[in-house]
């Protein structure tokens, strides 16, 4: 090694002793010194020199040297060989540190209730797209109206105590809320519909209490989703779907030649029945089917000069509201619809079914040929205001 590369440590490690000796000896200390220097750089950098440690061990008692040999073994004692120590444990870099999850407040029970909520809730469920939604446009996340159930009390003003719920969570576990409105692990009946009726009384729930609904078990959250912009059961094209989901029935008849536009979006179930309880038959919005359909069709509302009595009485008499294969939602064909009521045999009134009448100018009970039926011609053919007649001569309905 030439002096040029000798780092300043290596000069520094040389002791002092080492250097009076070289002076005081002359060239034969000066030899030893050498000697000793380099065992000294030696186990500095962590090689193992014998030879030298073994000539030096060879000089004798002289105590310069001695203090330089012993120094010299001491630094090979305690110096690493940095270069084996290099090569069996290399650098490894330390990998990057994972991004920090926050983590939701630990859960102080508050008689059962979370601390912190709804910012303990919304720690788990902010990213639920539905949770986004709600706090977005529903009005029951609006946290400026005191009414809503957010300003009143966060997520557990519906869910109820659900303290105990976070805590699972937090622990990886499955626990749910005080109250479940939906999927398999869903509250009693009674539980879920007690949370809504909490705040929606009187008005269109002021009949709910035993009415057709409530008694068959039906939940509040069966029909309306709470947690969307917009609760598919009020809105005129996705409201159909909704109640068609229990009533089978009324679907099928939608799809049927004549009905009621339901599909098209000009009507909804809504727009008849009030399925939140009626004074009415079948949940309907009036107290009777007549003044129901009256909303829509007022020209047969009347009052009339000449009344047709079965249409005084129920519109379903001849129509199906839902839906029919007949035109203008009849129950069956116009001329059946008719002679059901008007026939020989029930009233003597002639009808599509032969009686004396059939035929003009035939004798009372000897008609052999209905004209009605051979020519294929309905009722309203004449009888063209079968719904009533304000007309003086309009007695029979035909004008």
């Amino acid at each position: 090694m030439s002096c040029k590369n000798r780092s300043a440590l290596d000069v520094q490690a040389i002791p002092a002793a080492g250097r009076k000796t070289r002076r005081a000896t002359g060239s034969r200390g000066g030899a030893l010194a050498l000697l000793a220097a380099s065992a000294i750089f030696g186990a500095a950098l962590g090689f193992a020199q014998p030879g030298v440690a073994a000539e030096l061990g060879s000089v004798g008692d002289d105590s310069a040297v001695s203090a330089l040999i012993t120094y010299a073994q001491q630094t090979a004692d305690a110096t690493p060989n940095m270069v084996v120590a290099q090569a069996a444990n290399p650098v490894v870099k330390p990998a990057a540190k994972p991004p920090r999850v926050k983590k939701p407040p630990a859960p102080v029970s508050e008689d059962g209730y979370a601390k912190g909520d709804p910012q303990t809730c919304l720690g788990c469920h902010s990213g639920d797209a539905h949770i986004v939604a709600f706090l977005k446009f529903s009005p029951m996340a609006v946290k400026s109206d005191p009414k809503s159930p957010m300003a009143s009390g966060g997520c557990e003003s519906c869910h109820g105590a659900s303290a105990a719920h976070v805590a699972s969570r937090m622990k990886g576990g499955d626990g749910e809320p005080g109250v479940v409105f939906k999927g398999p692990n869903a509250s009693p009946v009674e539980a879920r519909n007690e949370v809504c009726e909490g705040c929606h009384e009187g008005g269109m729930l002021i009949n709910w209490q035993g009415s057709q609904m409530q008694r068959a078990g039906v939940a509040c959250a069966d029909c309306h989703t709470v947690h969307a912009a917009k609760d598919p059961v009020r809105e005129k094209k996705t409201q159909p779907e909704v109640c068609f989901a229990c009533h089978a029935e009324q679907r099928a008849d939608s799809f049927k030649y004549s009905h009621h536009p339901i599909r098209e979006g000009k009507v909804v179930c809504s727009d008849c029945h009030a399925p939140m309880g009626s004074a009415g038959p079948h949940l309907l919005k009036e107290f009777s089917v007549n003044e129901t359909c009256y909303n829509c069709h007022a020209d047969k509302r009347g009052p009339m000069l000449w009344e047709h009595q079965p249409v005084r009485e129920d519109c379903t008499n001849c129509h199906t509201p839902h839906g029919s294969v007949e035109q203008r939602l009849m129950k069956e064909n116009m001329g059946f619809m008719c002679s059901s009521c008007h026939s020989a045999i029930s009233n003597s009134s002639g009808g599509a079914f032969g009686g004396g009448h059939s035929l003009l100018g035939n004798l009372q009970g000897q008609a052999t040929y209905n004209s009605a039926l051979g020519n294929q011609r309905l009722c309203l053919n004449c009888h063209s205001q079968v719904h009533g007649s304000n007309s003086p001569n309009g007695a029979y309905f035909l004008r």
